[in-house]
């Protein structure tokens, strides 16, 4: 994996390259304000577990992890693209999609400019960047919008399940619970399960060394 020296005029080394996909088993976000005495108990509900509904659909190769992540993240805004239709405006090749700034773009070409990319660039996500990613994904949730996160390594959800794409892949975070000590995964690698939970914490070293598009 080759680290992005410039692209778009921004500088971000160290946010790394997607490479192939396996197929297997810029507005900044606010966070949603913490319930207070005066909260009703629906308010207190939508901070504590929110789910969007999506059109979940497969990658149908090795390659196409980003154009599915990213159209699964469309068509929760009501954005019916097709992944190859996604896959051309990523610039999409056998060897992947380049890196969450690709999927920021796009993202925010198809719907109004209210995504940014984060970056976790430790090998490890530091206390502070694992609160990072609870805020972002707890305001783009709220707001409708899911998250492409570009993640590499093994892990396991919530259920016990390993999850491994040692090589790269990208995947839509499409809800949260527990004020999001949970993170709701869809996997477009893992049709078997489609979505699972995962741990907030698991999900930020996932994402470590990569980015995210919120």
């Amino acid at each position: 994996m080759n680290p992005i020296v410039q692209k778009s005029g921004l500088s971000v080394v160290g946010l790394l390259v997607a490479g192939g996909c396996a197929l297997g088993p810029a507005v900044a976000a606010q966070a949603a304000p913490a319930p207070t005495a005066s909260t009703s108990s629906s308010q207190t509900q939508r901070s504590a577990e929110r789910v969007l509904g999506i059109d979940y659909q497969a990658q149908p190769n090795f390659y196409y992890c980003g154009p599915a992540a990213t159209r699964i993240a469309l068509s929760a805004q009501g954005k019916a693209l097709s992944q190859d239709e996604v896959a051309k405006l990523l610039g999409t090749t056998e060897a992947g999609t380049a890196s969450a700034l690709d999927t920021t773009r796009v993202l925010n070409e198809l719907t109004g400019g209210k995504y940014r990319t984060t970056e976790i660039r430790d090998s490890v996500a530091r206390p502070d960047q694992v609160e990072q990613l609870r805020r972002d994904v707890l305001a783009a949730v709220d707001a409708g919008r899911p998250v492409v996160a570009n993640i590499k390594g093994t892990t396991v959800d919530t259920d016990g399940n390993p999850h491994s794409y040692e090589g790269g892949h990208y995947l839509t975070l499409v809800g949260y619970r527990d004020g999001g000590d949970s993170i709701r995964v869809a996997d477009p690698a893992d049709p078997t399960l489609g979505e699972y939970w995962m741990s907030l914490p698991k999900v930020a070293n996932w994402i470590a060394e990569r980015g995210y598009s919120s």
